[in-house]
């Protein structure tokens, strides 16, 4: 594979193509065990990223790599100040400038654990092109931003390809490739299935990708049952978003969309509904019974279940292996019954299709593989099952794949809710739609009677 300077070039493929891990040996992270990597010509034989940052090549990851206790600004300084406390203004300025041109909304003081996926993602993306990056790989960039951020990213990404700024976009999403991408790669079981110049055919890409493209998810009508969750007068602030005032019910086998801007509201509803987040006032109702100010696992042993969009920070825990997460959700006791845990491991492994094996430690998975696990260490009969961004950085075959199983415990009775910041597949799959302003639903329709226009402008507050 070739990459042009002050291009932006697209990897493409399904999830375990080797996309990530492509990138990974470019960006150091990962030791190549053959093959020759060429920067200008040169031979780049370095060996970490620290070596690869020095060469001028750096990696945004898909799940952010900083640190969440500490503030915005002290995360900028990294890799940038000889002093860790020496909390210059020039490093503020320095922010303040690359948050102004990339149309960033980043606050200097606020701790990064209260930003959002996306956010974090503005901040690391900044921070490299700081230390001087001139290679910058980006993976999955656009998984769980708005369509609005969506665009100024991209109007950013092509500023920097004008200065010789060279991009790698690693993406499932053809319609990013096609929009931003001179040229992209196709990978396909761990080899290079494909290159293509634009302009891009579509229908070729994806042969390449899966050989068949994957139809999308099918369902049949379910007629919705007694409520479930109820929300009256609910309103919360916490790390995530803020809620004002929210009055919504949720019906057993009904599957609701939750869509709006970062920071809008989404997130906290599902956490309060979830019991990760306590309400300043109102009635949080499961099942008719209250449910206010109780915690998560209250929640959890009534039928709730949470799939949260950071797999590796909330979801799962890096250094395990898929045999010690299943050993994790057995029944307390004196001894972990490791042969039950891993017939579990190997069952679960065959069932949701993951690529990987019982000792398999989770950061190793890809993305799509590590969203089945969440899905096979969940309970099997859920009442209600809360999913922030189910299909965040997932090929086509795979989110169809995860769908499939979501529908089918919605046709068993549960509830489902779930964000997303495609709308797209919101009025795929869902039933109804609640659209988030400003920590207020402000629409709230069946998506049958709706569509995209008319949920854009109520993103943007336009009612």
């Amino acid at each position: 594979m070739e990459i042009e300077r002050g291009s932006i070039h697209g990897i493409i493929g399904e999830n375990g193509a080797g996309k990530s891990t492509l990138m990974k040996i470019l960006a150091g992270y990962v030791q190549k065990t053959s093959g020759t990597i060429l920067l200008d010509d040169r031979s780049a034989d370095y060996k970490g990223t620290s070596q690869a940052t020095s060469l001028g090549i750096g990696m945004l990851y898909q799940d952010p790599l900083d640190f969440p206790q500490l503030s915005v600004l002290e995360n900028f300084m990294m890799g940038l100040s000889h002093g860790f406390y020496s909390k210059d203004s020039s490093y503020r300025n320095q922010l303040e400038k690359s948050c102004s041109f990339f149309g960033f909304n980043l606050d200097p003081d606020a701790p990064v654990h209260s930003l959002t996926v996306g956010e974090r993602q503005q901040l690391e993306l900044i921070r490299l092109l700081t230390i001087g990056v001139q290679v910058l790989i980006l993976d999955e960039p656009t998984t769980g931003i708005s369509s609005l951020q969506r665009e100024i990213l991209f109007k950013a990404l092509r500023e920097l390809a004008s200065q010789q700024k060279t991009i790698l976009l690693v993406s499932h999403k053809l319609n990013d490739v096609e929009s931003l991408c001179d040229r992209s790669t196709v990978l396909r079981a761990g080899k290079v299935a494909g290159h293509m110049d634009q302009p891009f055919d579509t229908q070729t890409l994806l042969k390449w990708m899966f050989d068949t493209p994957p139809p999308p998810p099918t369902r049949s009508e379910i007629k919705p049952g007694q409520i479930t969750l109820a929300m009256e007068g609910v309103s919360a602030s916490g790390n995530h978003s803020s809620l004002r005032d929210c009055n919504v019910a949720i019906r057993q086998g009904e599957i609701v969309g939750l869509a709006g801007l970062e920071g809008s509201g989404q997130s906290s509803f599902l956490r309060l509904a979830s019991g990760l987040e306590k309400p300043k006032k109102g009635t949080i109702r499961f099942k008719q019974k209250s449910m206010t100010g109780r915690d998560y696992h209250t929640f959890k042993s009534q039928g709730v279940t949470f799939l949260p969009t950071a797999r590796l920070e909330e979801g799962l825990i890096p250094g395990l292996t898929i045999t010690e997460h299943f050993a994790l959700h057995q029944e307390k006791s004196m001894m972990i019954p490791w042969e039950l845990s891993k017939k579990q491991a190997d069952k679960g492994i065959e069932l949701f299709k993951i690529v990987g094996t019982p000792s398999s430690t989770v950061e190793s998975l890809s993305g799509g593989n590590q969203q089945r696990l969440l899905l096979a260490l969940m309970s099997t009969s859920p009442d209600l099952l809360l999913l922030e961004q189910p299909t965040r950085g997932l090929d086509m075959e795979s989110a169809r794949w995860v769908w499939q199983q979501l529908i089918s415990y919605a046709h068993k009775g549960a509830g489902i809710i779930f964000s997303s910041a495609e709308l797209e597949e919101i009025l795929l799959v869902a039933d109804r739609v609640l659209i988030f302003f400003n920590g207020t639903v402000v629409k709230d329709a069946k998506t049958r009677d709706t569509n995209l226009n008319e949920l854009g402008r109520a993103i943007a507050g336009k009612v």
